[in-house]
């Protein structure tokens, strides 16, 4: 039985020792023939610059190109695999959960555009930014910490106002509400939840929920509950070799036909199909 792969920092177990970590994309990548397998860091988010070079990348089973002043934003949790083309050449800031938060005012509007697994252009200004932090994390000078600190949420604020460039259309709106019931979800989505013990913890009724959920979102809350289960069943069905009956239980079902239901109504496949199609486009 083999689970999708959960690293800290590509493969290794330890926590995160530092601010940020920083690597050039061939620091590892010779060491494992440019190709990374499908994985996920359970509370680090990378931010990858290609200086030259590219290859491909694929985020939550999306395959995108990858070309030289490309950037690919990896969230929390987003399960993503490399295959570089040897000799490329960039780098990548990896940011700890926390440090990321730290960073982060609510309602701002950064925290759903960061959230998005995504290549796009780079800019010159985040390049500046991410050699400022290289330098920063070598140099191990008085207040490296606090430097590094300000120039992640720096690179953060450039991250995200990039994505919002390259597709202003859907730029999500946040409010506190909403960071909360995420939050949450994230926490209990396999416990199942109704909507209205999500608002019972929130302090609010399950009515007010939905409207700000659908305000924001476009969507009610029930359905940011439900996505956020068939993302991860997706997830597990694209990248372990668990049984399909496995993935219900580990999601909170306790009747794999019930689960293959519901899957099959998000996504219009029934979880084997889906399974067979990854496969195949693989």
């Amino acid at each position: 039985m083999k689970a999708i792969e959960s690293f800290n920092l590509f493969g290794e177990s330890a926590d995160l020792p530092d601010v940020v970590h920083c690597e050039t994309i061939a620091a590892r990548s010779v060491r494992h023939d440019w190709e990374f397998t499908p994985h996920r860091h359970a509370r680090l988010h990378q931010v990858l610059l290609i200086a030259k070079g590219g290859g491909r990348g694929t985020f939550d089973g999306e395959t995108l190109a990858l070309a030289g002043g490309h950037l690919a934003n990896v969230p929390i949790g987003c399960v993503h695999a490399y295959s570089f083309t040897p000799g490329t050449e960039g780098w990548v800031v990896t940011i700890p959960a926390e440090v990321l938060d730290e960073g982060l005012a609510e309602g701002e509007g950064l925290r759903p555009l960061l959230a998005r697994p995504c290549v796009i252009d780079g800019t010159e200004e985040i390049e500046t930014t991410i050699k400022a932090i290289f330098a920063a994390f070598e140099a191990r000078r008085f207040a490296r910490a606090h430097e590094l600190r300000a120039r992640v949420a720096l690179l953060a604020g450039l991250v995200a106002r990039a994505i919002a460039g390259a597709a202003p259309a859907s730029i999500p709106a946040e409010t506190t509400l909403q960071n909360r019931f995420e939050a949450l979800v994230e926490s209990h989505y396999a416990a199942h939840w109704p909507v209205a013990a999500y608002a019972t913890r929130l302090g609010v009724t399950p009515t007010h929920l939905s409207r700000v959920m659908r305000a924001a979102t476009g969507r009610p809350a029930s359905a940011t509950i439900q996505e956020r289960i068939i993302r991860e069943a997706r997830r597990n069905l694209a990248y372990s070799n668990l049984s399909i009956a496995q993935v219900a239980y580990a999601l909170g079902y306790d009747d794999p036909a019930h689960f293959s239901r519901v899957f099959r109504r998000a996504t219009g496949l029934s979880p084997r199909q889906f399974r067979k199609r990854t496969e195949a486009a693989g």
